[in-house]
């Protein structure tokens, strides 16, 4: 008997030694398939639409952005507007502000990142020399999850950027800006609303040209957008930005926004309800006010603040409220 207990003991012991190397098998299974889960989770592509409704969007640049978006709630509070887009200016080599984009969501509003290609060559990128960049930013893009606006090498039909008219070839241009797009597509970032974003071509004080050699089609553009300033009194939204839309009509229907813009101190009042008028008779998606003193090489600085003018942000206040 007692040899018989023993046997059992022993047999017993074993069914429980494979029973518990069976539970745990099943339990680093179970471990196994969550991590793979969150693996896959991790890895499945972004989507995020924005409206394309005329009248959508009043955004902003303020001077402080992206390391805070306490600049964004300043402009805000002092022009008693809610702006739903916040743009911000991106060296090419740094990576994406998801923690700035993070804090505008909670107020609505969507980052609108102005890609400036300088430290490199459109050939470089068209190439996919900068590939490990690309890849890594479109990344950081997707795993945000939420929209993104991204505008890569704005007012390419002006001579002033390295990647304008006259330095580089629009057939360069078109075959990096698709590549970029080609990226980010790859890595599933599919939560990037495209915005190619041009010069006004009258008005600007210097030899801007037609964009139509830019354009790199409509499958690689979601929004257009034109960039343009009122330096002289005599300035109108019909005089500055109609002959530009003309012209992109041409090429696409594609919602258009107003992706810069700004009043010379002397005329901002009396100009601001025109700007906003001129947009809402134009039936574009909105506009980005540029607020910021930034010296032009049109002539002397150019202060395009609001914040300290009284009569500045009345006139800003009910034009917005007008518009919307």
């Amino acid at each position: 008997m007692k040899r018989a207990a023993g046997v059992t003991a022993a047999v017993l012991a074993v069914a429980a030694a494979v029973a518990g190397v069976t539970i745990a098998g099943v339990r680093d299974e179970r471990a196994g398939d969550k991590a793979e889960t969150a693996r896959a989770a991790a890895m499945r592509p972004a989507r995020a639409t924005l409206q394309g409704k005329p009248g959508t969007y009043i955004g902003v640049y303020q001077p402080g952005v992206p390391g805070s978006a306490a600049p964004v709630a300043a402009f805000d509070k002092a022009a008693h507007v809610t702006a739903n887009i916040a743009a911000y200016y991106s060296t090419w080599g740094e990576p994406f502000q998801a923690s700035f984009a993070t804090a505008l969501a909670k107020d609505g509003a969507v980052p609108l990142v102005q890609v400036e290609p300088y430290g490199t060559t459109l050939a470089a990128i068209a190439s996919g020399q900068d590939d490990a960049y690309l890849a890594s930013y479109a990344s950081a893009v997707r795993r945000y999850g939420k929209a993104v606006v991204i505008s890569f090498g704005h007012e390419m039909n002006g001579p002033w950027y390295p990647w304008g008219a006259g330095k580089t070839s629009p057939a360069v241009f078109t075959a990096a800006w698709r590549h970029v797009v080609d990226v980010f597509r790859s890595a599933g970032a599919g939560n990037v609303t495209w915005l190619w974003a041009v010069n006004v071509t009258s008005g600007s004080g210097g030899s801007v040209s037609d964009p139509a050699a830019w354009w790199p089609g409509s499958s690689y553009v979601t929004w257009v957008g034109v960039d343009g300033y009122y330096y002289q009194p005599s300035d109108t939204f019909t005089s500055l930005f109609s002959p530009t839309i003309t012209l992109i009509r041409r090429l696409t229907r594609d919602p258009l926004l107003i992706a810069e813009t700004g009043i010379g101190p002397s005329a901002q009042a009396a100009k601001i309800p025109g700007l906003f008028a001129g947009a809402k008779a134009a039936g574009v998606l909105g506009l980005v006010w540029f607020d910021d003193d930034k010296p032009s090489a049109h002539g002397p600085d150019h202060d395009w603040q609001i914040d300290n003018d009284p009569a500045a942000l009345a006139a800003f206040r009910k034009a917005a409220e007008e518009y919307r």
